[in-house]
């Protein structure tokens, strides 16, 4: 199975200092643990805060736009919503306008919860900023949604 090549060192180092796939996604875990340690009290991870986020709108959304939203095949997106709807946060229902399709509805107990977490975001955002003065998140986030 081996074809006898050896990859030198250098390229490792070079791909582990020069990889931007392998610094976003530890950037990505950093953060992750980071608002899963500040949503913990809500029973929330950051991806749950995410998608919880995502249906709080005017009027219930379909699956496919909240998918769409959070970079989510649809199979992954079912698999999320199941504690969220255990937990009574989400409950989700035929589209009355196609039966076919379902919509995502942020229940009165997932707006509640929501309410009560925001500040720890907010916070938990502020306290990045505090640690990374010179960061520039606005052009970050712009850089970030380019690539995604």
């Amino acid at each position: 199975m081996s074809s006898g090549k050896c990859l030198p060192f250098e390229t490792t180092i070079h791909v582990r200092d020069n990889c931007i796939c392998l610094h976003v996604q530890r950037a990505a875990r950093a953060l992750a643990r980071r608002f899963d340690d500040a949503l913990r009290p809500f029973g929330l991870t950051n991806g749950q805060f995410s998608l919880l986020m995502s249906l709080n709108r005017p009027e219930p959304p379909p699956m496919g736009p909240v998918a769409s939203l959070l970079a989510m095949d649809r199979t992954t997106l079912t698999a999320a919503l199941k504690p969220l709807e255990r937990r009574g946060l989400v409950r989700v229902s035929p589209d009355p306008n196609d039966r076919r399709s379902r919509i995502l509805i942020l229940t009165d107990q997932g707006r509640e919860l929501l309410a009560s977490a925001v500040p720890v975001w907010k916070s938990t955002h502020e306290d990045l900023e505090e640690v990374a003065p010179g960061l520039n998140f606005d052009k970050l986030r712009k850089d970030l949604k380019a690539i995604s």
